[in-house]
């Protein structure tokens, strides 16, 4: 087979996989038909990778630009999907299946190093800028201006050193989509029942 052949061999299995959870989503029911898998696919990818950004969606799905422009824009005018803006991103959602602090929550575990300090927040509550900033091999003005603009967005609290807000709705987030953050999320999702604390007063 070429290697063209490949390439289209390997999207349409792509685009299968996705549309296949996709299809089982309760929001299938809401996209209007269409001889694509295409947006089936976008459904069962932001399933889950909910806050991903147009081009993760497009080049995860192995989508063309303008392919993948035209079935977001339908699926968001249809109500099926939704979508935030985040910097000079776009993200999407399903639609109305997370709070707005949710939604925001995602746009800031989908990049690395904002993910990896909340990670290392979650797994020892306390620890300094500078060893965050060792653990994720970036420097400390780096991991500063991540800490502001978590702290303006109400993720992070900088008062007495760095402490994770509402960090049980994070926490579930990153185990509930661990295998789309990567490696750091699965191990934190492993050991969750031990950061869990939960105090019935």
């Amino acid at each position: 087979m070429s290697r063209d052949g490949d390439v289209d061999e390997s999207k349409r299995a792509t685009l299968r996989r996705f549309a296949a959870l996709g299809a089982a989503s309760p929001l299938v029911g809401l996209a209007s038909a269409s001889d694509s898998d295409a947006p089936d696919a976008i459904i069962g990818y932001l399933t889950a990778t909910p806050g991903a950004h147009f081009s993760k969606i497009r080049d995860d799905l192995q989508l063309g630009t303008g392919e993948t422009q035209h079935h977001l824009r339908r699926l968001e005018s249809e109500g099926t999907i939704e979508s935030r803006k985040d910097g000079d991103y776009s993200r999407y959602f399903p639609a109305g299946r997370f709070s707005e602090f949710e939604q925001v929550a995602l746009g800031y575990l989908r990049r690395e190093t904002p993910r990896g300090m909340l990670v290392a927040l979650l797994q020892s509550p306390g620890i300094s800028a500078g060893d965050i900033a060792s653990q994720l091999d970036v420097s400390r003005p780096t991991v500063s201006k991540h800490a502001a603009e978590m702290e303006t967005a109400g993720l992070l609290s900088r008062e007495d050193g760095y402490a994770v807000e509402r960090a049980e709705t994070l926490l579930m987030l990153l185990v509930q989509y661990a295998d789309s953050f990567g490696e750091e999320a699965v191990a934190l999702a492993a050991a969750a029942d031990d950061l869990v604390a939960y105090d019935p007063e």
